[in-house]
């Protein structure tokens, strides 16, 4: 479950809603890719390889760090630290996703000039 706090409002998401969520997400990515395979557009290697070290890694290194969590009051200073690397990594992988739609674009680009010159 992932609860959202946003000042006095609770936006609560159950896990079968992210879990669709994230499918849908990933199967919108991958029918991009695959429409750029299917009408032979050459899409950047270090592009494509960044955009998917950020996703993946990303939700790896989220998940690992959430494993980290202490039960112990005492821990508090350090479940703050983690939580701030998670949500840190969260955005970097989010950021990262803005690599696709330019990494479609300059593929669409590209082979375009080649064509018309």
């Amino acid at each position: 479950m992932l609860d959202i706090n946003v000042h006095d409002t609770y936006f609560v998401f159950s896990q079968i809603d992210l879990t669709i969520l994230i499918s849908i997400l990933f199967g919108i990515i991958g029918i991009g890719y695959w429409i750029m395979l299917k009408a032979n557009r050459k899409l950047s290697k270090w592009l494509n390889l960044i955009h998917i070290t950020l996703t993946f890694g990303g939700i790896l290194l989220i998940w690992i760090l959430a494993q980290l969590f202490r039960e112990s009051i005492m821990e508090y200073n350090f479940n703050n630290n983690l939580t701030f690397g998670i949500y840190l990594i969260a955005l970097i992988a989010i950021f990262g996703q803005l690599i696709y739609p330019i990494n479609i674009i300059s593929g669409i680009i590209k082979n375009r000039n080649k064509t018309s010159g």
